[in-house]
């Protein structure tokens, strides 16, 4: 599909300056299921849509811990994400045992960087086809990073990556200026409904989605489907009720409406069914 002769290794340039290789690996994280991140100033969420390969098959792991400060969720290749998650655990775990403290997420993310910008300049390597969304908690606050396969990182309030990533990403456009002072609660809530929008009309379940929290006093860990479950309830429950109660109403004037005609006047009977 995408064949051409300036695409045989990653160190060939086009002359248009592109590196094609490169470009594919950036569109595999497309093509991945779709992983989510948003922060607070002392939370961060990570959450992801669990897709299965078949019927037949349970679905990949998205989402990792590296320490208990930091965790990653990926799209793109499961394999190269389970490779640079255990790349990024043994830094963690180097530099807590030689200073005694917890590795700063953003110098973390630059390794990362480094090590995939590397892939982009050895003509016997490939770049690693998944993007990371790194979130972790340090002296600083918290942290969002995105590293792309390009070896280039940033840090974001709020950011989804992989397929059908642009509606989540539009809803999150319309909310980030109040995740800054959001509760746990909220941003849980905020990220459950980014997953929502990345479905297209398929039916929110917790099985559908995997959803990770870290914050002030709170090691990463992740939340059960009971409580994702519940989350969901709360903002999918709602509609439906006042749909009913929309119904019942209508129902109610229509027979009130229908009472006088019938009886041929309107009498203190005919108030009742309206005080129902």
């Amino acid at each position: 599909m995408f064949r051409n002769q300036y695409d045989t290794d990653v160190t060939t340039w086009s002359p248009t300056g592109r590196l094609f290789q490169v470009e594919y690996a950036m569109e595999a994280v497309k093509q991945g299921s779709a992983a989510i991140g948003l922060r607070s100033r002392s939370h961060v969420v990570l959450a992801c849509v669990n897709k299965a390969q078949s019927e037949l098959s349970s679905h990949q792991r998205k989402i990792f811990k590296v320490d208990d400060h930091i965790g990653v969720a990926i799209a793109g290749l499961t394999a190269d994400g389970r490779v640079l998650s255990r790349y990024m655990r043994s830094e963690s775990i180097n530099h807590s045992f030689t200073y005694e403290s917890p590795l700063p997420v953003g110098r973390l993310v630059v390794h990362l960087a480094d090590k995939a910008q590397v892939c982009t300049q050895r003509s016997w390597k490939r770049p690693y086809g998944v993007g990371l969304l790194v979130g972790g908690l340090d002296e600083s606050g918290a942290h969002l990073y995105y590293n792309c396969p390009s070896g280039n990182y940033f840090e974001y309030q709020a950011f989804a990556i992989g397929s059908r990533s642009q509606a989540a990403k539009t809803y999150l456009e319309r909310r980030f200026e109040s995740f800054g002072d959001s509760s746990r609660e909220d941003l849980i809530k905020d990220a459950i409904l980014a997953v929502r929008e990345t479905l297209q009309g398929e039916t929110l379940k917790s099985s559908l989605c995997t959803v990770a929290i870290l914050g002030v006093d709170e090691p990463f860990h992740f939340l059960d489907q009971e409580a994702i479950q519940k989350v969901i309830d709360t903002f999918e429950k709602v509609p439906e009720e006042e749909e009913g109660e929309g119904e019942a109403g209508e129902g109610e004037a229509e027979a009130a409406a229908a009472a006088p005609a019938e009886q041929g006047g309107g009498g203190a009977g005919d108030v009742a069914p309206m005080e129902m």
